[in-house]
């Protein structure tokens, strides 16, 4: 009686492998998921914040023209410290923006290059989008300046507030109590204790024109990746890129988004025994290339060799759990490196 033959074996899942670690995909993408949710609340926190920053400067504003036009022996200088405080919450405003702007930078990475291209097979996420994604989460940083942020929340919103209160202020000195009978005893009006009118006036028209010069200056900053803008074709001086091939020809593509400023760059000096192996696995785990240098110790005179290898700030554990598991006794500098130039990291002039 012949044995009936085994039942074939179920294809194994995927599995996720980056630097050295193993993930099965259902796990990596769990994963991910849960961390993009988490992001998104985070981010959905930080706007909620900036709504009541906007709040409060929308509620000051209306009762400062209130009590300013309530009574007739009310001054205007009431609408002008209303607009110091306006200047406050815009301050409080941008300083949560740039914090908004952390959470959702991560939010975009993770859409532009995890959940887009799991819509567009095959599913191969950038290795420098990983890069980005890492560094954020070992070493935030806002990813845009507070002028820039300062501006952003000045054209969107505060830019109003201000015209409103320029206008009500203007309305005061002219109109409240009683119309003012000529332009001098209007600038008169705008007299604040020993401070004269004139002076006031062009105080307060020099504010005006830098808030203006404030909103024109930073229109062209697209650093904020929280807000609708194209990406696409803006990251052609971004360090680290992505090999693709086009027209049989192995081209250098950026990754899709990620912030504008360079990556930290590291260099690293590994005096071992053990160049061979050591060397191997960072070709082989990290993918980094290394580079043996003939050396010798001084202090007992016996053969080294010095392993040269650059990484990034987000590659230096991986390195060190590497050189631990294989040489111990090994000693390992890491520098900060001005510039690296070559495949990688930022490319060469003229280098196609």
């Amino acid at each position: 009686m012949q044995t009936p033959p085994p039942p074939p074996t179920p294809p194994s899942e995927p599995v996720w492998t980056y630097r050295g670690y193993q993930l099965r995909a259902s796990e990596f993408t769990t994963a991910m998921v849960h961390f993009f949710r988490a992001e998104v609340q985070r981010a959905n926190v930080w706007r909620q914040r900036l709504d009541t920053t906007t709040n409060w400067a929308v509620v000051a504003t209306g009762a400062a023209i209130s009590l300013a036009f309530s009574a007739p022996n009310s001054h205007a200088g009431v609408i002008l410290l209303n607009m110091l405080l306006v200047s406050a919450f815009l301050w409080i405003e941008a300083r949560r923006y740039r914090y908004y702007e952390l959470w959702s930078e991560r939010v975009r990475l993770m859409e532009t290059d995890f959940f887009a291209a799991m819509l567009v097979p095959p599913f191969s996420p950038s290795p420098d989008w990983a890069e980005s994604l890492a560094e954020s989460l070992l070493h935030p940083d806002y990813p845009i300046s507070t002028r820039e942020a300062i501006g952003r929340r000045l054209r969107r919103n505060y830019v109003w507030i201000y015209l409103i209160l320029l206008l009500a202020w203007l309305s005061k000195l002219y109109l409240h109590p009683l119309p003012a009978a000529t332009f001098t005893e209007a600038i008169q009006r705008a007299a604040l204790g020993p401070i004269s009118g004139q002076a006031v006036v062009i105080s307060l028209s020099l504010c005006y024109v830098g808030l203006i010069l404030l909103a024109l200056l930073t229109l062209g900053m697209h650093d904020a990746s929280g807000e609708v803008l194209p990406r696409w074709g803006a990251a052609q001086d971004f360090s680290a890129t992505d090999s693709v091939e086009e027209d049989g020809v192995n081209r250098e593509q950026p990754a899709w988004f990620r912030r504008g400023q360079r990556r930290k760059q590291l260099l690293a000096l590994i005096i071992t025994a053990k160049s061979e192996a050591l060397a191997g696995r960072i070709l082989r785990e990290m993918r980094r290339g290394v580079t043996a240098l003939p050396g010798t110790g001084m202090f007992t005179g016996e053969p080294r060799a010095v392993l040269l290898c650059a990484l990034t700030v987000t590659e230096v554990n991986h390195l060190k759990a590497l050189v631990s598991l294989e040489d111990p006794q090994a000693f390992v500098i890491v520098s900060p490196a001005q510039e690296i130039l070559g495949k990688g990291f930022n490319p060469l002039a003229g280098e196609k």
